[in-house]
């Protein structure tokens, strides 16, 4: 079996105003794509403009982290949203991350739903329809944007319905439960080095998702490619982030993977 090709990504820009929640710089220096929080869940102009020319200054892909709009709960509270109110409330998100992209002569890469509306648009065909149109909106006859999502769920279900390039992600630093569904919790808890090891060298190498009963499941069907998500508000981040990296760049550098 072929090793996955694989890039590291994290969710940055979530302090707001004097508030800080992570180390974002030192993050940004370790990952290949960002996603930026878009002031529903966390953020604000400020931090916005600085987190964009911070992916800038470390040659860093950006995307857009679109939340629920739910800042008292991060973003990691489920709420009842039709079809057309999720493009809408993803649409006006977006577009606030754009205007920073071209101010720094960026483009936006992906959208990637944040937190509960994640998961959401992982069970519903319908609100995976509606997050992924958004690609399409932000894109243009020479650039597309992708959508970052679960693999075998309604996000790749969705891309592949409407055309856009699908980027499947797993994450690092969270649990999956037996059924291979993504544990998403409002609080992340520390989670041991050698853990967080075997899990990404299971993906990696035999395209394997670690369960919490430890069992392995497959990522999904013919998927040559995977983003690993380390959060920026799990205990020890940047470490967390250091360790994924040097695990990632080996593996593709042994299988002759260009990132």
């Amino acid at each position: 079996m072929f090793p996955l090709k694989a890039t590291v990504n994290c969710d940055l820009g979530e302090g707001f105003s004097l508030y800080n929640i992570a180390d974002d710089e030192s993050l940004m220096k370790t990952i290949h794509l960002a996603n930026i929080a878009c002031g529903f869940h966390a953020s604000d102009f400020v931090i916005m403009e600085r987190t964009v020319k911070w992916a800038k200054d470390y040659s860093v892909a950006v995307g857009a982290h679109p939340s629920l709009p739910d800042r008292q709960g991060f973003g990691r509270r489920e709420m009842k949203m039709k079809p057309d109110e999720l493009v809408s409330c993803f649409v006006y998100q977006v577009g606030a991350l754009s205007g920073f992209l071209q101010m720094h002569g960026l483009v936006l890469n992906h959208i990637k739903p944040h937190g509960a509306i994640y998961g959401q648009t992982a069970r519903s065909h319908e609100l995976a329809l509606a997050a992924v149109s958004v690609c399409k909106t932000f894109s243009t006859p020479n650039h597309q944007v992708a959508f970052v999502g679960i693999a075998g769920t309604a996000h790749q279900k969705a891309a592949e319905e409407l055309g856009v390039k699908f980027i499947p992600e797993w994450f690092a630093d969270l649990e999956y439960n037996e059924s291979g569904e993504l544990l998403i919790t409002q609080i992340h808890t520390p989670v041991e080095h050698d853990v967080i090891r075997e899990r990404v060298r299971r993906l990696l190498e035999h395209h394997q998702v670690t369960t919490n009963a430890n069992t392995f499941l497959p990522l999904g069907n013919n998927i040559p490619e995977v983003t690993i998500c380390c959060h920026s508000d799990t205990p020890g981040a940047v470490e967390i982030a250091r360790l994924v990296k040097s695990l990632v760049d080996e593996s593709n550098r042994s299988a002759g993977y260009s990132v």
